[in-house]
């Protein structure tokens, strides 16, 4: 659908997002250019003009709709490292968010590569707004080059479970996957749990059409009590950096006991974050 708008209405929303980015905006500027490869576009597709008109609608939404506020971004290092955070919705609005938090409050601005779930690279228009705006299919290698190439990379280890919660499961995180912590220690990349606040409230899911969503090739279908997104309040916490020793081979055991540090520490920035919450909406 964005590839059928024209080359005008491109450099409109490119300048929508830097309006909207105010003092910032020649630093994105300058930030794409940068990230240009030879042909426009590195290794996967990524192309940071196109990305700069593409982020207009999540720019305007960060500002103006979920109105989004950040604690201990600084602490997020320079280099390679990993943003673990919390899950919510299948339109990953959530991720949208860092995003763009990572460009507009960090200091410097950092594009983040999130890490997307096979099954949304088989979706028509999708797949090309994701490569082109920086997004991956979450598979290793992908995650590794990127790692190996200095990249901020996002990634959600409760996965479908995640995207998956209904109401009552709110905040209460599910299973996180070992993948991205064997990566971690292969690559000798930080981990920085990011706790999103507001996400899960945005579409309260009253039941799961796991068959349906099946028969359409969505892993999961929540039903949800509002058709579009509630203008909740965004809050997003960045925790300290956590590094761990240790072998990518280890027994699984050993790398769940690493997990559960991780997974433990987002638990208690959610729990923060939601006592310091006085309303959902503002």
């Amino acid at each position: 659908m964005f590839e059928t708008l024209s080359k005008e209405t491109r450099q409109r929303l490119k300048q929508l997002t830097l309006e909207l980015a105010g003092e910032r905006g020649p630093m994105l500027e300058a930030l794409a250019k940068r990230s240009n490869g030879e042909f426009g576009v590195d290794p996967f597709g990524f192309d940071p003009d196109y990305a700069l008109s593409a982020i207009a609608p999540f720019v305007w939404l960060y500002k103006k709709y979920f109105r989004v506020e950040t604690h201990g971004i600084e602490r997020v290092p320079s280099g390679r490292v990993f943003l673990v955070g919390n899950h919510a919705g299948q339109i990953p609005i959530d991720g949208a968010m860092v995003g763009v938090a990572m460009l507009l409050e960090h200091d410097p601005p950092r594009l983040v590569r999130a890490m997307t779930e096979k099954w949304a690279a088989s979706l028509p228009w999708v797949s090309t707004i994701f490569a082109r705006s920086g997004q991956i299919v979450g598979t290793p290698e992908n995650c590794r080059r990127l790692l190996q190439m200095g990249e901020v990379v996002m990634v959600f280890p409760e996965g479908v479970p995640g995207i998956s919660k209904l109401w009552p499961e709110r905040y209460h995180l599910k299973q996180f996957g070992l993948g991205f912590m064997r990566l971690a220690l292969e690559t000798a990349t930080p981990i920085v749990p990011v706790a999103i606040i507001g996400s899960e409230e945005q579409a309260p899911a009253i039941l799961n059409l796991r068959s349906v969503g099946k028969l359409i090739g969505f892993p999961a279908l929540p039903v949800t009590v509002t058709p579009i997104p509630l203008p909740t309040k965004y809050r997003l916490y960045f925790g300290d950096p956590l590094t761990f020793s240790g072998s990518a081979d280890d027994e699984d055991t050993e790398l769940d006991k690493k997990v559960r540090v991780v997974k433990t520490t987002l638990q208690g920035l959610l729990q923060q974050g939601l006592e310091e919450r006085k309303n959902v909406f503002w």
